[in-house]
């Protein structure tokens, strides 16, 4: 399970659309989020390996998300 920001992403969803479940993150931010790791758009959750995952934390962390934004 990949918990990023405080939040579980669903296992069966595409990265593109799991991010958006983060309070802050939209389609367009995850997309671009995407593109900046070279992390494929079009896999799922749960088929992302620990390295991807701790990337995406490391760059997320930066943007105001979440408890910042409530």
């Amino acid at each position: 399970m990949a918990r990023i920001a405080g939040v579980n992403l669903p296992q069966d969803k595409r990265i593109e659309v799991a991010l958006t479940y983060i309070y802050g993150i939209g389609r367009r931010l995850s997309s671009q989020i995407l593109t900046k790791l070279n992390i494929l758009k079009c896999i799922k959750v749960r088929e992302l390996s620990e390295a991807d995952i701790t990337r995406l934390k490391e760059v997320i962390e930066k943007i105001p998300t979440e408890g910042e934004l409530r």
